[in-house]
């Protein structure tokens, strides 16, 4: 798939970070491989390592988000991904409503890497856990920067507040594999 540019919500502007790549690897195999470049990212706030498992309220510092439906119907996955390696996953009937815990197979595998004013992070979803394709998927970003300034980056972002939960924000198409 190729790489989508996503952009900061005009209420909330970062400090210093100048962009964000994102880009969904391929729906082939046992892992659904996302990542995440960070540009500008001397000034985020990187949560520290705790070891894998589920946790909520990830979005209060630097998370990163893929949102999964089915292009025909309400209902909707969110995955919430922290360098940290911790992470969540909730189902939701239709338009925040209705969530629930997604039970998963196996834990994500989160993986930061920082350089000196670059953060890449990749994520890889068991596809087990995920709906079948084909999907509208948005991915999108909150980032901390110092002194607890956040910006919140989608692909677009709806009129009004930041809510990555818009059907708006599920603005990549990703089909289904092709019949052999």
């Amino acid at each position: 798939m190729e790489t989508c540019r996503l952009v900061p919500h005009p209420d909330h502007p970062p400090l210093a970070v100048t962009g964000i790549a994102a880009r969904i690897g391929g729906t082939g195999g046992p892992w659904l491989r996302l990542r995440w470049i960070v540009e500008g990212a001397a000034r985020v706030v990187i949560p520290p390592f705790v070891g894998k498992g589920r946790a909520d309220d990830l979005w209060r510092t630097t998370c990163f988000e893929l949102f999964v439906g089915s292009p025909h119907a309400p209902g909707y996955v969110e995955f919430n991904l922290s360098p940290s390696e911790r992470w969540a996953a909730y189902d939701f009937a239709a338009y925040r409503e209705g969530m629930a815990n997604r039970a998963m197979p196996r834990d994500p595998v989160c993986t930061p890497r920082c350089g000196r004013d670059t953060l890449i992070f990749d994520a890889d979803l068991p596809m087990a856990g995920l709906p079948p394709l084909p999907w509208v998927a948005g991915m999108t970003a909150v980032i901390e920067e110092e002194g607890g300034i956040r910006s919140y980056w989608a692909l677009r972002h709806p009129d009004g507040k930041a809510d990555f939960h818009h059907r708006d924000c599920l603005a990549i198409e990703v089909p289904a594999p092709e019949a052999p």
